[in-house]
């Protein structure tokens, strides 16, 4: 039964029992770990020094751990809470888009699956809603707009899923410049030829793309121009699961 420690941040979880939890964590070097967390809830003071008072979901720690091949879920034996990321309890925005990061995270990868980079990309997004725009209720802004934008971008290129934004993947050769473009998902990039009316594309998506592939904070264009990139991002992966996840509302409806 291997033991280990890690670096965790909690995308899901449920009430086991009245003092025990299930949760679904999001590791540094070890993947997503599905695990039993038992007496976790409980409030003596043996339990509170283990688990640091319960696990909440969209907060980051460190585990100790077993693993055992005969469940699918580790044995969670310590919790040691070093992040609450206390915005999100604040910002109703900021923890929908939370939420939504937690729940691509946990669709796209699988079970014990190291992707540290995948884990740093999420942390840093978590971190970065700290900063709330000053903005009307419902709107984005620009600079958490182009937040999530590079989150989307990490998790797809980490995960094998990164779009092809060179090559004309219907032609086999060089994208042809031109004043739109259409996305095919089934391909995973653009092309210069006729596509689905409902992947049309702006060469400025494109453009912008590229730019946050090439690690170009995009901060200095229109949010309406980072949002179509994000709803682009958000429909292909909607495509890859072959569902929609019901916080992708949060991101994709204007």
């Amino acid at each position: 039964m291997p033991r280990f420690k890690d670096q965790a941040i909690c995308i899901r979880h449920l009430d086991w029992s009245e003092t025990s939890q299930i949760v679904v964590l999001m590791t540094r070097e070890h993947g997503k770990v599905r695990g039993l967390a038992k007496g976790s809830k409980r409030q003596s003071p043996s339990s509170v020094q283990r688990f640091s008072g319960g696990i909440e979901l969209l907060t980051c720690g460190e585990i100790v751990a077993r693993t055992k091949a005969t469940t699918e879920l580790a044995q969670l034996t310590e919790w040691d809470l070093q992040d609450h990321y206390y915005h999100l309890r604040r910002d109703l925005h900021a923890q929908r888009l939370a939420l939504y990061a937690a729940d691509v995270v946990n669709a796209l990868m699988i079970d014990e699956d190291p992707h540290p980079r995948t884990f740093e990309a999420l942390a840093t997004f978590l971190a970065a809603l700290g900063e709330p725009p000053a903005l009307p209720p419902g709107a984005m802004g620009v600079k958490r707009a182009g937040q999530l934008l590079r989150f989307q971008w990490e998790l797809l290129d980490d995960a094998g899923y990164r779009p092809e934004l060179e090559r004309d993947v219907v032609e086999g050769e060089a994208l042809a410049a031109q004043g739109t473009y259409s996305f095919v998902p089934e391909a995973g990039g653009f092309t210069a030829g006729p596509g689905p009316a409902q992947w049309r594309v702006r060469v400025a998506t494109l453009e912008l793309l590229r730019r946050v592939a090439a690690g170009d904070p995009p901060t200095d264009l229109p949010e309406a121009d980072l949002m179509r990139a994000n709803r682009l991002l958000c429909a292909y992966v909607r495509y890859l699961l072959d569902k929609e996840l019901p916080t992708m509302r949060f991101v994709l409806q204007p």
